[in-house]
């Protein structure tokens, strides 16, 4: 395998941009009887109204708040490493919205996406984890996904090294073309493109433009199992190693308890997964996985320690509540 993944150019002052939903993650401990007076199936994933979200919140308590979103906790990840990374995602000027701008500046990303004063509220994701560690999650995607074009300074892309796409923006047509032109963008800059699958079912829902903008623009992927089979439309890992291999350069897939694959072309290098604890929550693994990761190519690192260090963030993270680690990630890579 070859040591290490270089290729983006010295010159570029930002190591990282992201886009994604700008979501408000709201976590909430339930018992099992209030999925079931809500008619929730434990661990779904649910979109819902601005009224149903009011609905579910007058009902429960609330622990926390973080800056959530799928893209932004893996920015939020590298910050925390010490990256020079931005974020960019939609947001209303309503309370969610400050919440949001101010709570993901803490950890030292730059986010200056101005807020919108029309259109849809601010998104927020409520997330029901019931006693067996269990999530459940009722999302309302607001001003998320009417993210578009002009929300994007174009300019500053081609001032990074990396952009991060999360397949989630793909569930939008507005957003699907603000996403389409920073890859153009990128592309043209040399910044290398990275995407992450987000969910199957996002998978199955666009496979085909999936595959041709991976095949088109991206340099790395980011995925776990089902993403995968999904994207392939196969039933079994060890029958899409042929395209893993022929249509990008670096594939990651993360196994869970298993461990991870990292798939360069041809050599496959197996990471095993680094348990820290037991298991709390796994709200946000695999992105701060893929953060771990994006912090050793940024450092220019071999791929096997990229996954190595991928592996002990995700580990820490599914050992607390919520996406935001507790510990000093820096110290703990150490």
């Amino acid at each position: 395998m070859q040591e290490s993944f270089r290729h983006f150019e010295k010159n570029k002052n930002i190591d990282l941009i992201g886009l994604g939903n700008a979501i408000v993650d709201i976590i909430v401990n339930i018992e099992d009887e209030f999925l079931k007076e809500n008619n929730l199936d434990k661990g779904s994933m649910n979109l819902i109204s601005s009224y149903e979200s009011q609905r579910l919140l007058e009902n429960c308590k609330v622990i926390k708040q973080i800056s959530g979103g799928s893209s932004a906790n893996t920015v939020v990840c590298l910050a925390e490493l010490g990256n020079d990374v931005q974020f960019i995602g939609r947001v209303k000027n309503d309370k969610f919205g400050d919440f949001f701008s101010s709570d993901i500046k803490k950890s030292n990303t730059i986010f200056n996406t101005p807020p919108t004063y029309e259109g849809a509220s601010t998104a927020h994701s409520i997330i029901l984890i019931t006693p067996d560690a269990q999530r459940t999650m009722c999302t309302y995607l607001g001003a998320s996904v009417e993210f578009e074009p002009k929300d994007i300074d174009f300019t500053l892309l081609k001032e990074s090294k990396y952009l991060y796409l999360e397949g989630y923006l793909w569930d939008s047509e507005l957003a699907k073309n603000a996403f389409l032109k920073a890859a153009q963008i990128a592309k043209q800059s040399n910044t290398k493109i990275i995407l992450s699958l987000s969910d199957s079912f996002c998978v199955d829902r666009h496979r085909e433009s999936f595959l041709k903008l991976i095949d088109e623009y991206v340099d790395i992927v980011f995925c776990n199992e089902s993403e995968v089979l999904s994207l392939f439309n196969k039933d079994k890992l060890a029958d899409c190693q042929g395209e893993l291999s022929s249509l990008c350069e670096l594939f990651i897939v993360t196994l869970g308890s298993n461990g991870s694959l990292i798939i360069n072309k041809d050599s496959i290098e197996v990471i095993m997964s680094i348990n820290q604890g037991k298991v709390i929550d796994t709200t946000g693994a695999g992105d701060i996985y893929a953060g771990g990761f994006i912090h050793g190519l940024i450092n220019n690192y071999s791929l096997k320690k990229c996954g190595e260090i991928a592996s002990i963030c995700a580990g820490q993270i599914i050992t607390q509540l919520g996406s935001r680690s507790n510990i000093d990630l820096k110290e703990l890579i150490k």
